[in-house]
């Protein structure tokens, strides 16, 4: 509402001083009616360069069927989007996190630039989710978020596969495991249309936290992309917005440290992306959350007190569509109530958390969800550690393995590219403790994911016994034994900077501890040269943003 009790729009449209922003808006479609009732944005990220994202204008326009059906105007805009499968392991994977800021401010400032009363975000790939979630903590609006869905999985050789298979495949193709036909006939089937990456990667991992927020009315981001219901779950949600405007229910009546902490019980339950903590901690400094309330630290907490119940890829069996038909956010939600892993909170459609998940059917026979009484594993999939090497924290992936300790000398790398070629030239051995330092959000800059290194020793046959230490992060396709988020950077004076070649590296999940023998105080600092790609909008983030440890944010102070 405005000072004078008015929604937003009433400013841009009332009174005889508006007549020429009428006028334009007249011109665009709206006649007096439409501009008599509330305008709800639709703030969506369609593009045709990705599957994550190709279907969502479509969807846009059921929305706006729902929104009008309610009584109400929508206005529809678009928002950029940079996806991580295409653009890893090249240059432009520098840009992925940064768009997750653009995302951000280009939202709030239409929204604001043209006085709306409320937001649906349709969103897609990786950073659009997180991104939809702190404009709308930003903007504090009657705000929903809906997930354009996961992609269904590709079929090959009788198994079926996700483009984490393709990212493998390249790795035993370099080891000579298979042929040019082989990869090709990988890279053909994996992705059969419209959708975002299948496994509990990234996108998966965000659309289930934005359900746990509760942002995402429970149920709406579970169907897959190309299924006929997500149509109407388009409707549903234009129309939930509308209520949600009139019921005066604001984001960050949901964007809580309770729900913040939902959140991150069901990504741990699910064994989800570790970008998962870098978009939390975003989300609840955008939100105004402070430090004392939410901080890295909760997650190491959190996986330590929390079993992993889906037994989802990377490093399980299943994928998104999978867990949708065995019962979904709303099954999954209810162990965790069950086990007393949760606390109850309010959700956008008015209803309560636990009200959602209170009758959550199985179906029969499913796989996919267990019990917390009969995990897949006692412990969740992450770890927050320190020492010499991350002063500031760093974040450990477990995904796939039970291993909790790690002793190894390094192999030391100034950037992906570097490691990727000693990964496929064979030079990784087992045994192996891999470090890629200057790939932070600064020095990078853009903190790019290292998938194609780490698909590369899994494609290797050397996941089981080689670590990996970096700067940078990971994608959510990744597992293995891998240590993202050091924090100091390399950039910023991080002592990751001068580790050598053969330093003995120690990674202890269970003491917390990451660090080195080596005597680093004794090393001369290292002045880190500027990036040669921190031109223009790279050059801006990398003045700007924050360490990972506070969610890499472009917010002053």
């Amino acid at each position: 509402m405005t000072q004078d009790g008015r929604l937003p729009s009433r400013e841009m449209i009332d009174g005889p001083s508006r007549a020429p922003a009428r006028a334009m808006l007249h011109a665009a479609g709206f006649d007096a009616s439409a501009l008599a009732k509330p305008m709800i944005a639709i703030v969506h990220s369609y593009s045709n360069v990705t599957p994550c994202n190709m279907h969502l204008r479509d969807l846009a326009a059921h929305a706006a069927e729902g929104i009008k059906a309610a009584g109400a105007t929508p206005v529809e805009f678009n928002t950029i989007v940079v996806t991580d499968g295409i653009a890893m392991g090249t240059r432009g994977m520098r840009a992925s996190l940064m768009s997750r800021e653009v995302i951000t401010d280009s939202a709030e400032l239409v929204v604001r630039g043209h006085s709306m009363d409320a937001v649906l975000f349709i969103v897609g790939c990786d950073k659009t989710i997180p991104a939809a979630a702190m404009a709308a903590a930003r903007l504090d609006l009657p705000s929903v978020i809906l997930y354009g869905g996961s992609i269904l999985p590709g079929r090959h050789a009788g198994k079926a596969i996700t483009i984490q298979d393709v990212f493998e495949a390249v790795g035993q193709h370099s080891a000579g495991g298979i042929d040019d036909a082989e990869l090709h006939a990988v890279e053909a089937a994996a992705c059969p249309g419209a959708g975002a990456c299948g496994g509990q990667f990234t996108a998966n991992t965000m659309a289930l936290a934005m359900s746990f927020l509760g942002l995402s009315p429970i149920g709406l981001n579970d169907i897959p992309a190309v299924l006929k219901e997500k149509a109407e779950a388009a409707r549903e949600a234009g129309r939930l917005t509308v209520e949600a405007l009139r019921a005066g229910r604001n984001a960050r009546q949901m964007i809580t440290a309770t729900a913040l902490r939902n959140a991150a019980v069901a990504g741990t339950a699910t064994a989800g992306s570790t970008n998962l903590i870098l978009h939390l901690l975003a989300i609840a400094r955008e939100a105004g959350i402070p430090a004392s309330d939410f901080d890295i630290d909760l997650f190491d907490e959190v996986s330590r007190a929390t079993p992993v119940i889906a037994d989802l890829k990377p490093g399980g069996r299943f994928m998104a569509p999978d867990m949708s038909a065995a019962g979904g956010t709303a099954l999954l939600g209810r162990r965790l109530m069950e086990a007393g892993l949760i606390e109850d909170a309010p959700t956008v459609t008015g209803q309560s958390l636990f009200a959602c998940f209170a009758d959550a059917p199985e179906t029969p026979g499913q796989e996919v969800i267990v019990t917390a009484a009969q995990p897949i594993k006692a412990r969740g999939g992450f770890g927050i550690c320190y020492g010499n090497i991350a002063p500031a924290g760093c974040v450990v992936k477990l995904a796939g393995h039970g291993k909790l300790r790690f002793e190894g000398p390094a192999r030391v790398f100034d950037g992906e590219e570097a490691a990727f070629a000693a990964v496929t030239a064979g030079v990784i051995q087992a045994g192996d403790v891999v470090v890629i330092r200057g790939e932070g959000p600064a020095g990078g800059p853009g903190m790019r994911e290292m998938l194609g290194v780490t698909a590369a020793i899994q494609g290797r046959g050397l996941g089981d016994h080689v670590a990996l230490i970096t700067d940078g992060r990971f994608s959510g396709a990744t597992y293995g034994f891998m240590v993202g988020h050091v924090s100091p950077e390399a950039a910023r004076g991080g002592p990751i900077a001068l580790l050598n070649d053969g330093d003995t590296i120690l990674i202890d999940v269970e003491r917390r501890v990451v660090e080195t023998d080596a005597d680093l105080a004794a090393r001369p600092a290292r002045d880190w040269p500027v990036s040669p790609e921190a031109t223009g909008a790279f050059a801006k983030y990398a003045a700007s943003v924050s360490s990972a440890s506070q969610g890499a944010v472009t917010l002053p102070g």
